[in-house]
Protein backbone atom coordinates (compact mmCIF):
# COMPACT_ATOMS: atom_id res chain seq x y z
CA UNK A 1 0.00 0.00 0.00
CA UNK A 2 1.06 3.53 -0.63
CA UNK A 3 2.19 6.15 1.61
CA UNK A 4 -0.63 9.06 1.81
CA UNK A 5 -1.30 12.02 3.53
CA UNK A 6 -2.66 11.50 6.81
CA UNK A 7 -6.21 12.56 6.72
CA UNK A 8 -6.53 13.05 3.36
CA UNK A 9 -9.69 12.45 1.54
CA UNK A 10 -8.83 10.48 -2.27
CA UNK A 11 -9.97 13.14 -4.11
CA UNK A 12 -8.15 15.85 -2.22
CA UNK A 13 -5.14 13.91 -3.03
CA UNK A 14 -1.94 15.65 -5.69
CA UNK A 15 0.34 13.67 -7.02
CA UNK A 16 3.36 14.56 -8.01
CA UNK A 17 6.54 13.06 -10.09
CA UNK A 18 9.06 12.22 -7.52
CA UNK A 19 12.12 13.95 -6.73
CA UNK A 20 15.11 12.23 -8.94
CA UNK A 21 12.47 10.88 -11.47
CA UNK A 22 11.58 13.11 -14.75
CA UNK A 23 9.13 11.98 -18.17
CA UNK A 24 11.48 12.85 -21.13
CA UNK A 25 11.55 11.51 -24.64
CA UNK A 26 13.48 8.41 -26.13
CA UNK A 27 14.97 9.63 -29.69
CA UNK A 28 15.84 6.71 -30.40
CA UNK A 29 12.50 4.18 -29.42
CA UNK A 30 10.68 7.43 -30.12
CA UNK A 31 8.45 6.87 -27.32
CA UNK A 32 8.35 8.91 -23.96
CA UNK A 33 10.20 7.12 -21.01
CA UNK A 34 10.63 7.62 -16.91
CA UNK A 35 13.84 7.74 -15.92
CA UNK A 36 14.22 7.12 -12.59
CA UNK A 37 16.93 5.68 -10.05
CA UNK A 38 15.73 2.30 -10.16
CA UNK A 39 16.19 2.00 -13.88
CA UNK A 40 13.76 3.10 -17.02
CA UNK A 41 10.15 2.53 -17.25
CA UNK A 42 8.03 2.88 -20.73
CA UNK A 43 4.82 4.29 -19.92
CA UNK A 44 1.63 3.35 -22.50
CA UNK A 45 0.16 6.74 -23.91
CA UNK A 46 -2.47 6.22 -20.93
CA UNK A 47 0.38 6.20 -18.46
CA UNK A 48 2.10 8.96 -19.67
CA UNK A 49 -0.95 11.48 -20.17
CA UNK A 50 -1.78 11.26 -16.58
CA UNK A 51 2.05 11.71 -15.81
CA UNK A 52 1.83 14.49 -17.68
CA UNK A 53 -0.76 16.02 -15.43
CA UNK A 54 0.87 14.94 -11.54
CA UNK A 55 2.50 18.43 -10.78
CA UNK A 56 1.79 18.29 -7.51
CA UNK A 57 -0.73 21.06 -7.71
CA UNK A 58 -3.78 19.01 -9.37
CA UNK A 59 -6.05 17.09 -7.10
CA UNK A 60 -6.70 13.23 -8.34
CA UNK A 61 -10.23 14.58 -9.47
CA UNK A 62 -8.74 17.48 -11.79
CA UNK A 63 -6.63 15.18 -13.70
CA UNK A 64 -9.55 12.51 -13.79
CA UNK A 65 -11.78 15.04 -15.24
CA UNK A 66 -9.07 16.59 -17.46
CA UNK A 67 -8.27 12.84 -18.98
CA UNK A 68 -12.43 12.34 -19.55
CA UNK A 69 -12.33 15.50 -21.39
CA UNK A 70 -9.35 13.92 -23.47
CA UNK A 71 -10.81 10.09 -23.40
CA UNK A 72 -13.74 8.02 -23.59
CA UNK A 73 -14.73 6.27 -20.96
CA UNK A 74 -12.14 7.28 -17.95
CA UNK A 75 -12.13 5.58 -14.56
CA UNK A 76 -11.44 7.48 -11.31
CA UNK A 77 -10.60 3.89 -10.00
CA UNK A 78 -8.51 2.99 -12.43
CA UNK A 79 -6.30 6.55 -12.58
CA UNK A 80 -5.95 6.18 -9.16
CA UNK A 81 -4.78 2.45 -9.47
CA UNK A 82 -2.29 3.63 -11.78
CA UNK A 83 -0.92 6.34 -9.34
CA UNK A 84 -0.57 3.96 -6.56
CA UNK A 85 1.08 1.35 -8.78
CA UNK A 86 3.46 4.15 -9.53
CA UNK A 87 4.07 5.06 -6.08
CA UNK A 88 4.70 1.60 -5.52
CA UNK A 89 7.33 1.81 -7.52
CA UNK A 90 8.52 5.49 -6.13
CA UNK A 91 7.57 7.08 -9.48
CA UNK A 92 4.90 9.49 -8.11
CA UNK A 93 4.10 10.52 -4.51
CA UNK A 94 1.24 11.44 -2.58
CA UNK A 95 0.66 15.05 -1.54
Amino acid sequence: MTAEPEGALSEDLRPRIRRGVRLSHDKVRNTPVVLHPEGVLIPNPTATAVLELCDGERSLTEITRLLADRYDAVRPEQIRSLLDRLADKQVVEWT
